[in-house]
């Protein structure tokens, strides 16, 4: 598909089961039952020929917006590492404290 750009065919491609892939097409079988109840067909057994097409749809359809999303996600994260490589200064490394010294001694009541 088209919607992710060159730069972005280097990342590595989502797993096949994701939440959109399964989100939509669960909604693509849904959908499909909805069409055979309102025409009163029984839900369950007519048209599974159209209740696979239609969860293969949803299927195809969240893999790629999947992949689209890493894209954007993986552009802002190179953006900002770039941002924070151009300007040091405003990201000033603190100084690293033990556990010790950031909490308080303990002292039981008895």
């Amino acid at each position: 598909m088209g919607f992710v750009p060159d730069e972005g065919k280097s990342l590595p491609p989502p797993g096949i089961v994701n939440r959109n892939s399964v989100w939509l097409s669960g909604v693509g079988w849904v959908s499909a039952l909805l069409h055979n109840a309102m025409n009163h067909r029984p839900p369950l057994k007519s048209g599974v020929h159209r209740q696979f097409l239609m969860v293969t749809v949803g299927w195809f359809i969240g893999y790629h917006i999947t992949k689209y999303e890493n894209y954007v996600y993986a552009k802002l994260d190179r953006d900002m590492n770039e941002y924070v490589k151009l300007h040091p200064e405003r990201f000033e490394q603190k100084e690293k404290k033990t556990f010790a010294e950031i909490v308080e001694p303990f002292h039981p009541v008895r």
